[in-house]
């Protein structure tokens, strides 16, 4: 079976996210104001072919544990859909 996996990868929300401040610091040069936070991540569109949505899981997990996230920093949700 085919599946389609949505994975977000963020900064753990303990850390600070350069991005995200230099973002934050630049909306107001914009007369963007009330915005106070922004977190800067990655998204990810995986497809893949797995037996059962359990197999695509544990792949999509595998991936992400060991290549797509660094786990000292980042953390990852992801939704996992059958195409």
């Amino acid at each position: 079976m085919k599946f389609v996996a949505e994975i977000d990868i963020m900064p753990h929300k303990e850390l600070l996210d350069p991005q995200g401040k230099a973002v934050v610091n630049n909306l107001g040069h914009l007369d963007l104001d009330g915005i106070s936070d922004v977190r800067i991540g990655r998204h990810v569109h995986m497809a893949l072919d797995a037996a059962t949505e359990d197999e695509a899981r544990q792949k999509v997990e595998t991936a992400c544990q060991k290549l797509l996230a660094n786990m000292i920093v980042e953390t990852y949700t992801y939704q996992i859909s059958q195409q």
